[in-house]
């Protein structure tokens, strides 16, 4: 059997003294839409950081395949930075800069291609994420939707292994927030891609993941994990039940929409 993507063992996470979460452990396969879903103030988008190699953990072990991220050398979290790409909350895209400049600024940082190959990747993931002929516009020209899609294509010029997304429906509108989680589905089935997707919206949380691990702010520790749909079934925590119960007028809806 294949190691998990990443393994996630005895996993503190703390600012100095002051703890967000502690003891998190849980696994990730390849090919996952692993959620990490939790209350406000949980510390989704701290787990985030501690696993894109932004922050060191007080305690515990972040594995990717069988190798350890923090005891790994500088040159070897280099290497495999390169197989990540991250969508953060407001697509952090170049304001500067034009879509296709900004795609192109980690091929260019990253790699020895020439601006002609460059170019041609630069259209192929603008493509990719229905961008096609928008290269020469810049983000305050699009919207909203389009920005996180450009982001997208952004995260993935390198070609990553594992793309993660922080909070990725955030200010979007119901159809662009559906539209974003059919692109995320398509990644994963086309590419192979693991994805792992922090977010609380209960639409996106069932339509793509099959996967997750539940934050709770109070115990500062994990109280659930695995597939969402299994977990609104069988999940005897009431923190768990009335976070995945949130407007349960339009949860049928929702689980009709993922196909549940």
């Amino acid at each position: 059997m294949n190691a998990p993507h990443i393994s996630v063992s005895n996993l503190t996470l703390a600012y100095g003294d002051f703890l967000i979460q502690r003891d998190l452990n849980f696994s990730v396969n390849r090919g996952d839409i692993f959620i990490v879903m939790g209350g406000s103030g949980c510390g989704k988008s701290t787990l985030l950081r501690h696993l894109i190699g932004l922050q060191r953990p007080a305690r515990g072990e972040i594995l990717y395949r069988e190798q350890n991220f923090w005891a790994a050398s500088e040159q070897e979290q280099r290497r495999l930075l390169m197989k990540m790409g991250v969508l953060f909350q407001n697509g952090a895209l170049l304001s500067a800069m034009t879509l296709a400049e900004n795609i192109a600024l980690p091929l260019a940082e990253f790699t020895d291609l020439g601006r002609s190959e460059i170019d041609e990747i630069v259209s192929l993931k603008l493509a990719l994420v229905g961008l096609a002929g928008f290269q020469d516009y810049y983000p305050a020209e699009i919207s909203g939707g389009m920005q996180k899609r450009a982001g997208l294509a952004r995260a993935m010029a390198l070609d990553p292994d594992i793309l993660f997304f922080d909070e990725p429906s955030a200010g979007l509108d119901p159809i662009s927030s559906r539209l974003l989680d059919d692109l995320i589905l398509h990644l994963r089935d086309s590419l192979g891609s693991t994805i792992v997707v922090v977010t609380h919206e209960l639409a996106s949380i069932f339509a793509i993941g099959n996967n997750s691990v539940f934050l709770d702010a109070e115990t500062k520790t994990q109280i659930a994990r695995g597939d969402p749909k299994r977990l609104l079934e069988e999940c005897e925590d009431p923190k768990v039940r009335r976070f995945l119960t949130r407007g349960a007028s339009d949860l049928p809806k929702a689980m009709q929409e993922s196909k549940i």
